[in-house]
C-alpha cells in the first residue's frame, strides 16, 4: 500500500509564507562554479587552461545564487507575511551570532500536520520561483534523519506530479564521499539529509568532514559542501541549541536559515503559525481521549474493587464492570463480571468478609458511578486499594485492548486499520530468551490472556466480515516487538542510549519501523498491537495509532505532550487516502491514551503543557492589540484602525466577553460554541468573520482542546422509534444517492467576468519606503559594527504610480487559465473585453494583478457552478448501517434523553440545536426524528453537505409531513458564509431532484420557525 498525497491548504499557506519572504528576488538557474578538482596525480605534460574559460563539465557545479534583496527589502517582505497572519512584526532581522548567518526565519508547526512534507515542498517552491535548488535538512537524530529520508522517497511521485521534477537526496555519510560531487554538480533540486553527531561531535568519522583526505583528493569535504551556498533547513531545532553545534552551522556557509519546529525555544523573525490550537480547531490532527486509573483509599477495609466501566444496552438497564476478589479451592484470585442492581459482593466472593455491605444499590450510567448500600462510591477507572506495579499494568493492558475493539469495530467497514502502541522500558518484559529459544515476557503474558478474553465479548456467531477477520487472525500473531537487534545473536535487546538522552541511535531499529510503516497500514498484515521500546518513541509517526498505552512510570523526561505526539497524525484507509472530510474528521480521528495516573492528572498537565507552548499567543484583547491588525479576506486586505480597534473593545466590554484584566471571558466562548454571540456594532458587520476571527486568536484556557474522559462514552442504541412506519417511510424518500452535473454558457461566464473584473478588480500599488536621517557626531566601533551610526530623523512611505519595468517575462494568459481551469482562449477573451483602465493596473503590479483577478474569475465560476447544478439519481443508497457503525459510543454527560428520537439519547452540538430538540421532542405534532449521521452526505462542487434534522410529522397537523432541516443560529444571508449559502442551494435542488414534493427541506433557526413552513 502506498501513502497518497495531496495538496492541502493550511500547508501551502505554510510554503508560500516562506516563498514570500523573497518577493522581488530575481530568479537564477543556478550559479555555475568550477568545482575543487583536489589534488590528482600529477601529469607528465601539464595541461594549459584557460583562465577566462567555462569550467570543464566535469568540473561544472551549481550553486545557490547570492540573495540580491537590500536587509531592506527582506524585512519589509518578512513584516508583510508576518501581518496576513497577525503574528508580531519583526523590529529588524534577528541574526545568530554563533551561527554568523544574518538571514534566520521560523516556521511553527504542530506534530502531526506534516512539518516535513512542508519544507521538502518548499524546497521545489523555492526553486521554481527563484531558481534556488541546493538544500541541506540539519535534524538532530538518528530517528528524525531516517523519518525525513523515508518521507523524501514517498513523496517523490507526488512531487513530480506537482512541479515535473525530482529531487535527488542523500544522508551525508562521511565514507561515501561521493555524493558530495553529485550534490554540487547536479543542476537540479539535491538535498543532503545530515544528523548534528556528523560534524560536531569528536569521534574519528564525526571529524572526517572537517579533514583533508586522501580518499577525497585531499580536500575537506566541508569545503565542497560550503562552496553550494546551500540553504539550511533545521528540523526540531530547539534540539540543536548548543554553542558548538551552532557555531558548526557557520562552516557550511548558508544562504538563510529557516528552522522549522513545534515547539521553538529560541525565536528569530517567525513567518508562520500552525499552534497546538490552531491544528486541534482547524481539525488537522487527532482529536484526543483519556482512560486513566485512581486509586480511592476506603476507610477501614481493604476489600479490592476496580470499576472498568458502566454499559448501556437497548432495552436493559446498565450494568457495571468490575474486577474483585474471590475466595477459591486455591486460595484468593481476582476475577471480572458484570453487576446489576441488587447484586451481593459478598455472596459472588465466596463470603469474603471485606465485602459484607457490599450490596449494588445504584449504576449511574450518565455519571459513570457505582454505588453500594453501604454508601461507597466508585466512578469509573477508580480501585479501592493501592495496586502492586503488575496489577496496573494489566489494568493498562486491559484497557488499550478495550479501546481498540471499540475503535476497530467503528472503522473496520470504513477500511482503516487500527493500530494500538504500547511503550516499555525493558525489552524482558515484552520476549525472554532461554535453552529453547524465545519465551514470552511477562507484558506479553498479560497482553494474550486479556485479548482472548476482550475478543470472546467482541465476537459474536454472526457470518459477517468483521467477525472473518478477528477469526483469521492467531493470538500469538496479532501482537510483535520493535526493539533493537543484536547483530550477533539476532535477538531482541534493550536500545543504546547516550547519557541524558531518552532516545537511541540504532539505525537498523528505525529502518525496521519505517519499511514497515506502509505494511502495518493493510489488513493483510495480522499485527495490530505493536510492543516497542520508549527509546524508539521518535521513530514511530504510523497515522493509524489511535491508541497508545504506556507501561512505564510517567516521568519529568517525557512531557505529557510527547507522550501524545506519536498518534496525532490523522488516519488513512487502504487505498492510502487521509481521512480527512471536515464532516466525520474527528468522528473517526480520535486517540486513546492509556495512562498509568487519574483522568484527571493526566489532562491537567497534558493541558499545561499546551498552554506553556502557547506562551508567545497574546493573551490581552485592548485597543493595542486590536489597532493596525489585518483582517484578510477574499476581497483583499483591510487594516484595523484605532476607530476600529475601539468599536471592538467596547463590544467585548459591553457583552462582558472580556474581564477586568481585559482577559477573553468564558462567556464569549460559550457565546461562540452556542451560535448565540451578540451582533458586532454595524460598522464591522461586513469583516464579521475576520473579527471574530482576530477576537479568536487572544488566548485564553478556556480555547484549550477538550480532552473526553475515555470512559465516558455509551453504547447510544437505536430504539423502537427507528422502526416506526413514519420513519422508514421517510427515510426511503430520502436515502437516495445522486450525482451532479453543471452546463453552462462560456459567453455568459465571460460577461458576467468582465462585469465582476471591472468592478472589484483593484491591484495594491507598490510602495517604497524613504527613510532620511544623519551620521552621530561621535559614532563608537560598536555603533559602526551594529549598524547604529546613523540616526533617522523622518521616514516617508510613497505609492509607486507608474509601470514596472521588470526583466521577468510572464504569462499572463497562461498564468491565469492554470489558476482557474478554463481555456486559454476563455481566459482571452475575458481580458480582451475588460475596461482599459482596468486592464493599465497589470503594469503597475503584475503578480497582484494575476493573483486578484483568478480570485475573482473563481468566484464568477463558483457562483455560476451553483446556479446551473442539477442532480441525477443513481442506483446506489446509504446503508442502514450509517445509524449504528458511525459513532456508537458517545459521552452521554451532556446529552438530552429524548422520547421521539430514533437513540436513546440526542447529542447536540450547540445552544441552539439543544433548545430545538427540547422542542421537537415534547410538539405534539411530530412523531419521530432523527439527527441525520455525518456519513449521510450530498455531494456539492463546494464540499459534501450533512444536513442535521430528519422529521416525520402527523399528517393530519401540517401540510408538509417529512421534513429535512438545518438548524442555523443566523437566517441573515449575509451572515450564512457564502461557501455555507452554497451547500444549502445545492441541497434545496437535491431534495427537489430525488423527493419531489413529498420532502421539504429549509433552513430553520427554531422550532417555531419549523412550524410556520410545515403548517
Amino acid at each position: 500500500m502506498k501513502l497518497k498525497f495531496k495538496t492541502q491548504e493550511y500547508q501551502t499557506r505554510a510554503v508560500e509564507a516562506l516563498a514570500d519572504c523573497f518577493a522581488g528576488q530575481p530568479f537564477s538557474s543556478g550559479i555555475r562554479y568550477r568545482i575543487d578538482p583536489g589534488e590528482a596525480a600529477p601529469l607528465a605534460q601539464p595541461l594549459q587552461r584557460d583562465l577566462y574559460a567555462s569550467p570543464d563539465p566535469d568540473d561544472a557545479g551549481f550553486k545557490n545564487a547570492a540573495l540580491e534583496l537590500t536587509e531592506l527589502d527582506l524585512l519589509n517582505n518578512i513584516r508583510a507575511v508576518q501581518r496576513r497572519q497577525n503574528l508580531p512584526l519583526s523590529d529588524g532581522l534577528k541574526k545568530d551570532d554563533k551561527t554568523g548567518c544574518p538571514y534566520n526565519l521560523d516556521v511553527e508547526m504542530e506534530t502531526g500536520t506534516g512539518k516535513t512534507y512542508v519544507y521538502l515542498k518548499s524546497m521545489f517552491e523555492l526553486k521554481q520561483r527563484y531558481g534556488w535548488s541546493k538544500f541541506i535538512v540539519v535534524v538532530p537524530s538518528i530517528a528524525i534523519r531516517e523519518g525525513v529520508y523515508k518521507s523524501l522517497q514517498i513523496t517523490a511521485d507526488h512531487f513530480l506530479e506537482s512541479y515535473g521534477e525530482k529531487a535527488r537526496f542523500f544522508i551525508y555519510n562521511s565514507k561515501q564521499l561521493h555524493n558530495l560531487e553529485s550534490f554540487s554538480s547536479d543542476a537540479g533540486i539535491s538535498v543532503m539529509v545530515i544528523n548534528v553527531q556528523a560534524f560536531n561531535s569528536r569521534g574519528a568519522d564525526n571529524r572526517r568532514i572537517y579533514d583533508e583526505l586522501d580518499d577525497f583528493q585531499s580536500r575537506r569535504p566541508i569545503d565542497v559542501i560550503k562552496a553550494n551556498r546551500p540553504i539550511l533547513f533545521l528540523d526540531e531545532p530547539q534540539k540543536m541549541e548548543g554553542g558548538k553545534t551552532l557555531s558548526s552551522l557557520s562552516e557550511f556557509n548558508p544562504l538563510f536559515i529557516v528552522r522549522y519546529s513545534a515547539t521553538h525555544k529560541t525565536t528569530y523573525n517567525k513567518i508562520h503559525r500552525l499552534d497546538a490550537l490552531d491544528a486541534y480547531n482547524q481539525k488537522l490532527v487527532k482529536k484526543i481521549s483519556v482512560h486513566g486509573v485512581t486509586t480511592k483509599g476506603l476507610t477501614g477495609t481493604d476489600a479490592y474493587l476496580y470499576l472498568e466501566n458502566i454499559e448501556t444496552a437497548r432495552s436493559k438497564p446498565p450494568v457495571a464492570w468490575i474486577e474483585y476478589e474471590v475466595k477459591s479451592a486455591g486460595g484468593v484470585k481476582r476475577k471480572r463480571r458484570k453487576l446489576g442492581k441488587g447484586d451481593n459482593l459478598h455472596e459472588l466472593s465466596g463470603g469474603l468478609d471485606q465485602y459484607k455491605g457490599f450490596v449494588v444499590s445504584d449504576i449511574d450510567a450518565r455519571v459513570d458511578q457505582l454505588s453500594f448500600t453501604n454508601g461507597v462510591e466508585l466512578t469509573a477507572g477508580e480501585v479501592t486499594v493501592d495496586v502492586t506495579e503488575k496489577a496496573l499494568r494489566r489494568i493498562q493492558i486491559r484497557e488499550a485492548i478495550k479501546a481498540h475493539f471499540q475503535k476497530e469495530q467503528q472503522l473496520f467497514s470504513q477500511g482503516v486499520k487500527v493500530l494500538t502502541l504500547f511503550f516499555i522500558d525493558e525489552v524482558a518484559k515484552y520476549r525472554q530468551y532461554d535453552d529453547s529459544g524465545e519465551v514470552l515476557g511477562e507484558y506479553a503474558q498479560i497482553f494474550e490472556e486479556e485479548y482472548k478474553c476482550q475478543l470472546n465479548q467482541v465476537q459474536t456467531l454472526e457470518d459477517s466480515e468483521y467477525n472473518r477477520y478477528l477469526k483469521g487472525i492467531n493470538t500469538s500473531d496479532t501482537h510483535n516487538g520493535y526493539f533493537s537487534i543484536d547483530k550477533k545473536s539476532k535477538r531482541l535487546v534493550d536500545p543504546k542510549t547516550k547519557a541524558r538522552s531518552t532516545e537511541t541511535d540504532d539505525v537498523d531499529a528505525y529502518d525496521l519501523i519505517l519499511k514497515d510503516k506502509e505494511r502495518l497500514l493493510s489488513f493483510e498484515e495480522p499485527t495490530r498491537f505493536i510492543f516497542s521500546h520508549s527509546a524508539l518513541r521518535e521513530g514511530w509517526d504510523n497515522p493509524n495509532v489511535f491508541v497508545i498505552c504506556t507501561l512505564k512510570h510517567s516521568d519529568n523526561t517525557i512531557s505529557r505532550r510527547q507522550e501524545v505526539g506519536r498518534g496525532l497524525r490523522l488516519a488513512v484507509n487502504q487505498l492510502g487516502e487521509r481521512m480527512d472530510d471536515p464532516l466525520t474528521v474527528h468522528d473517526i480521528n480520535e486517540l486513546a491514551v492509556v495512562a498509568s495516573e487519574s483522568y484527571k492528572d493526566f489532562v491537567t498537565a497534558l493541558q499545561r503543557d499546551i498552554s506553556n507552548e502557547l506562551s508567545e499567543r497574546p493573551r490581552v484583547a485592548d485597543e493595542a492589540y486590536f489597532t493596525g491588525k489585518l483582517l484578510v479576506s477574499d476581497e483583499g486586505e483591510v487594516e484595523v484602525t484605532p476607530a476600529m480597534a475601539k468599536d471592538i473593545y467596547r463590544y467585548l466590554l459591553k457583552n462582558d466577553y472580556t474581564d477586568n484584566a481585559d482577559h477573553i471571558t468564558e462567556a464569549y466562548h460559550q457565546a461562540k460554541e452556542d451560535g448565540t454571540r451578540a451582533e458586532l456594532p454595524e460598522a464591522l458587520q461586513p469583516h464579521a468573520q475576520q473579527v471574530f476571527q482576530l477576537i479568536d486568536s487572544v488566548f485564553s484556557n478556556a480555547q484549550l482542546p477538550h480532552i473526553e474522559d475515555g470512559r465516558k462514552a455509551k453504547l447510544n442504541p437505536l430504539n423502537d422509534n427507528f422502526h416506526k412506519k413514519e420513519f422508514q417511510a421517510l427515510w426511503e424518500r430520502i436515502n437516495r444517492k445522486a450525482a451532479y452535473s453543471v452546463s453552462f454558457d462560456s459567453n455568459e461566464l465571460i460577461e458576467k467576468c468582465v462585469g465582476y473584473l471591472d468592478l472589484k478588480l483593484n491591484v495594491k500599488r507598490l510602495e517604497y519606503q524613504v527613510e532620511r536621517g544623519t551620521q552621530k557626531a561621535e559614532a563608537s566601533y560598536q555603533d559602526m559594527t551594529s549598524g547604529q551610526a546613523f540616526t533617522v530623523n523622518e521616514s516617508e512611505r510613497v505609492k509607486h504610480d507608474g509601470s514596472l519595468h521588470s526583466a521577468v517575462q510572464y504569462d499572463l494568459i497562461g498564468r491565469l487559465a492554470e489558476a482557474t481551469q478554463l481555456t486559454r482562449r476563455t481566459v482571452a477573451a475575458i481580458l480582451s473585453k475588460i475596461q482599459p483602465k482596468t486592464f493599465k493596473q497589470y503594469p503597475m503590479n503584475p503578480e497582484d494583478f494575476m493573483a486578484q483577478a483568478a480570485r475573482l474569475i473563481n468566484e464568477q465560476k463558483a457562483s455560476m457552478v451553483v446556479e446551473h447544478i442539477s442532480y441525477d439519481p443513481i442506483n446506489e443508497q446509504h446503508s442502514r448501517e450509517i445509524f449504528t457503525l458511525e459513532k456508537p459510543e458517545n459521552n452521554l454527560d451532556r446529552a438530552y434523553k429524548a422520547n421521539r428520537h430514533v437513540y436513546d439519547y440526542v447529542v447536540t452540538d450547540s445552544r441552539i440545536e439543544r433548545d430545538f430538540v427540547e422542542e421537537l421532542d415534547t410538539g405534539k405534532e411530530v412523531v419521530v426524528y432523527a439527527k441525520l449521521p455525518k456519513s449521510f452526505f450530498i455531494p456539492t462542487p463546494v464540499g459534501n453537505y450533512n444536513p442535521d434534522w430528519a422529521i416525520a410529522f402527523n399528517e393530519n397537523d401540517v401540510k408538509h409531513v417529512y421534513f429535512v432541516a438545518e438548524t442555523k443560529g443566523s437566517m441573515s444571508s449575509l451572515e450564512l458564509r457564502e461557501i455555507e449559502q452554497a451547500k444549502i442551494k445545492c441541497a434545496t435542488e437535491f431534495f427537489d431532484t430525488i423527493a419531489t414534493a413529498t420532502v421539504k427541506y429549509d433552513v430553520v433557526d427554531s422550532y417555531d420557525k419549523l412550524m410556520d413552513i410545515v403548517r
